[in-house]
């Protein structure tokens, strides 16, 4: 078999291809020998790393008798602060309790007369009661809501003037009335209130009529009826003070109290001057209507 024959065209190819496939290989091997000594680098890195980790651990069960507890408190990241807000979380909550626990309720009743002077030629003694219900501001100050009915009867010259045979005068209230306590943490307490508010005065004048009562048997009888009244509506205002006693409570802090009070009232009713009510002889009342209201309660 004869030998390949090289054309004066094939000899400049077979160089230029000669040249670019030892470059091809000198460049490759140059790559392989660059990455080659990284890898080596690292994996040594690593099993340094580890080596020493290990070395550590065991070091660390060498010096602790107890040793597992040591290193699993050193392996383990530490639990994160609570903030200032959640630590203070639980006190905060437990002095301020929410809105309910600043809630206030009070019942009462006692009785009522007029405050001297002419008074008691207009109005003598009779029986009231009051509720209300408000906020705690504080230990110290509270505002309160109240309802008070006062049932006084008729002196006998006004009774006399008209021609009946009897009368009352009702008067209820709604005001705003703030209380402050001025031992609040003292089981005995001493407060001073006051407000104002509206009111409203009905006098009634009755006559007894014969009626007949029926439970099991019927049998006649006599009722005082209203034959006659005047009524009116305006502002008025109160002053007052009182003493408490706290009830309850482990370490004498219970919220409930009994109390005992005193005010002063005066319901602005306009002068009445010669009314005829419902055909009645003429009636004369002088203005204002001043009563003190003596009342025992609770708080709480």
């Amino acid at each position: 078999m004869s030998s390949p024959r090289w054309t004066p065209l094939m000899r400049p190819l077979a160089v230029h291809f000669g040249f670019l496939g030892a470059a091809f290989l000198i460049a490759a091997a140059s790559a392989h020998a660059q990455s080659q000594p990284s890898h080596t680098a690292n994996s040594f890195s690593a099993a340094n790393a580890a080596s020493e980790s290990s070395s550590s651990s065991n070091a660390n069960v060498g010096d602790n008798g107890a040793g597992s507890s040591s290193s699993s408190d050193a392996a383990l990241p530490s639990a994160p602060a609570a903030s200032g807000a959640a630590a203070s979380g639980g006190q905060s909550g437990g002095s301020d309790r929410g809105f309910t626990h600043h809630l206030t309720f009070e019942a009462g009743a006692g009785v009522s007369g007029p405050a001297g002077g002419a008074q008691k030629d207009y109005i003598t003694w009779g029986g009231q009661f009051i509720v209300g219900g408000g906020y705690r501001f504080n230990q110290r100050l509270s505002a309160l809501l109240e309802y008070q009915f006062l049932d006084n009867k008729l002196p006998g010259a006004i009774i006399a003037e008209t021609g009946a045979n009897g009368g009352y005068a009702h008067t209820w209230s709604l005001t705003v009335d703030p209380v402050v306590d001025l031992l609040p943490k003292s089981t005995n307490d001493l407060y001073v209130t006051g407000g104002g508010g509206f009111y409203r005065k009905v006098t009634n004048f009755t006559d007894p009529e014969e009626t007949e009562y029926c439970y099991y048997y019927c049998e006649p009888g006599v009722v005082n009826q209203v034959v006659g009244h005047f009524s009116s509506n305006q502002g008025g205002w109160n002053i007052g003070g009182g003493f408490t006693h706290r009830m309850g409570g482990i370490y004498g802090d219970g919220k409930t109290k009994l109390f005992a009070e005193i005010r002063y009232l005066d319901v602005l009713t306009p002068a009445v001057t010669h009314l005829t009510p419902n055909g009645l002889g003429a009636t004369t009342v002088a203005a204002d209507t001043k009563l003190i209201p003596i009342t025992l309660g609770v708080r709480f």
